[in-house]
C-alpha cells in the first residue's frame, strides 16, 4: 500500500491534459512531418501566455472600471503591466524559436493546416480588444475575417466584449478627470498657450536671422514651423480637435489629450509621476505588440514568400497592414509633438506644487501653521 504524496506535480499542472495534447495532422495522414510538433507546441505556448496576458488585463480593467481608482492601487497595476511587458518580450523571442523550422521542412505539412491560421486565436483578439482595438479600427480585411474566418460562438463572444469598457476607454476617462488643469486662479492650458506662442515666436526670429539659409531653406523652415502652430492649435480648440478625432487623427476625447499631455510635461511632480509610469507601460505595451506584428509579418514572408496564409490571408501583406492599423494607444506617441522644454514650461502655483509632493514637516512647522 502507498502512502499518499499530497499534492502530486503531474496531477496539480494536469500534465496528462498538456503533454497529450499534441496530434500532428501528418501522423492522421500516415506520414509524419518531424517539424509539425514544434509548430504545434510554440503556438499552444503561446495560446497560454496569451491566456496569462488577458488574466493580467482584467485585473488592471477592473480597478479602472471603479468610479473612484484608488492611489494605492496604481502600484499594483504598474506591477501587473510590467508583468505583461517581460511575457511580451518572451513571445517576441519565441519567433526565433519557431523559425529553426524551415520554408522547405513547413512545406510538409502547411497545406494540412488550411484552413486554420492564427487569425483565429480568440484569446489574441480579447487582448486587442481589451486594450481598445475594437471592429471599428480595423482595416476592411481583418473586419471580414471576423465574420468569415471565427465559428459563431467565437464570434458571438468577441462581439460581447467589444460592448465592455476596454482599457483605452477607461484611461480616457481616468485622464479627462485630471483636476490639476484648472486650479484657483490657475489656468494652465491659457498659461502653456502663452508658452508655446513665445517658444514658436523664437524660433521663427532665429530662423530669420540665420544668414546661413538660403531664401528656399527660410521658407521651407517657416512652413515647418507654421505646421507645427497648426497641430498646437488643434489641441487648444476644442472644436477643431473633435473634427480631426472625427478623422482618426486622434483616439482620446479632448480633455483625455490634454490630461496625458500635463502628465507628461509635469511628470517631474511627485504625485504625477506615477500617471506618468501608467501612461509610460501602456506605450511600451503598444510598442512590444508592433514589435511582435512586425516580427511575425517577416518570419511569414520567410516561410512563405508570397503565397496566402493558410486562413486565406494575402500572408504577408496582410499583417504588415494590421501591424501598422492596429495600435491601441498611438496618441500616446503622438504626445512628443506637443511637448515643450521643461525652462519654458509655465510655473504652477507654489500652493499646487506642495499639494503635488511630499513633505514631512516639522513638529514646530506643524504648530506654526495651526497658529500655536
Amino acid at each position: 500500500m502507498s502512502k499518499s504524496l499530497g499534492i502530486y506535480y503531474p496531477e496539480y499542472l494536469q500534465l496528462n491534459k498538456v503533454l497529450d495534447a499534441q496530434e500532428l495532422e501528418s501522423t492522421k495522414r500516415g506520414t509524419t512531418a518531424h517539424d509539425e510538433m514544434l509548430f504545434i507546441i510554440t503556438h499552444q505556448t503561446y495560446e497560454l501566455w496569451f491566456k496569462q496576458i488577458v488574466y493580467e488585463l482584467d485585473a488592471v480593467i477592473e480597478v479602472f472600471d471603479e468610479p473612484v481608482i484608488e492611489d494605492k492601487k496604481m502600484g499594483r497595476v504598474l506591477h501587473l503591466l510590467s508583468r505583461i511587458k517581460t511575457i511580451q518580450r518572451v513571445l517576441v523571442q519565441q519567433i526565433d524559436i519557431i523559425q529553426t523550422i524551415t520554408p522547405h521542412d513547413f512545406l510538409e505539412f502547411r497545406d494540412l493546416l488550411i484552413p486554420a491560421s492564427g487569425f483565429q486565436s480568440t484569446l489574441f483578439k480579447q487582448i486587442e480588444i481589451k486594450l481598445g482595438i475594437k471592429r471599428e479600427h480595423r482595416i476592411a480585411a481583418d473586419c471580414e475575417f471576423f465574420k468569415s474566418r471565427l465559428k459563431g460562438a467565437d464570434l458571438d463572444s468577441l462581439n460581447q466584449l467589444e460592448t465592455k469598457q476596454t482599457l483605452h476607454e477607461l484611461t480616457d476617462r481616468w485622464l479627462s478627470e485630471m483636476p490639476f488643469l484648472k486650479y484657483k486662479d490657475f489656468d494652465f492650458w491659457r498659461s502653456y498657450q502663452a508658452s508655446v506662442d513665445q517658444m514658436l515666436d523664437k524660433e521663427e526670429a532665429i530662423i530669420n536671422r540665420n544668414v546661413t539659409l538660403t531664401d528656399r531653406e527660410k521658407q521651407f523652415q517657416i512652413n515647418d514651423l507654421t505646421m507645427t502652430r497648426t497641430k498646437f492649435g488643434s489641441i487648444f480648440d476644442a472644436d477643431k480637435f473633435a473634427k480631426l478625432r472625427q478623422e482618426g487623427h486622434f483616439r482620446f476625447s479632448h480633455q483625455g489629450f490634454l490630461g496625458a499631455l500635463f502628465v507628461n510635461l509635469y511628470r517631474d511632480e511627485p504625485m504625477i509621476y506615477t500617471g506618468f509610469r501608467f501612461l509610460t507601460s501602456l506605450t511600451e505595451i503598444d510598442e512590444l505588440l508592433t514589435n511582435w506584428r512586425q516580427r511575425h509579418a517577416v518570419m511569414v514572408q520567410r516561410m512563405l514568400g508570397t503565397k496566402l496564409g493558410t486562413g486565406g490571408s494575402s500572408g504577408h501583406d496582410f499583417l504588415t497592414a494590421t501591424t501598422n492599423n492596429n495600435r491601441a494607444f498611438l496618441d500616446l506617441f503622438n504626445i512628443a509633438t506637443y511637448l515643450i522644454p521643461r525652462k519654458d514650461l509655465p510655473q504652477l502655483p507654489n500652493e499646487l506644487v506642495r499639494a503635488l509632493g511630499y513633505f514631512f514637516r516639522g513638529e514646530k512647522d506643524r504648530l506654526e501653521e495651526l497658529g500655536l
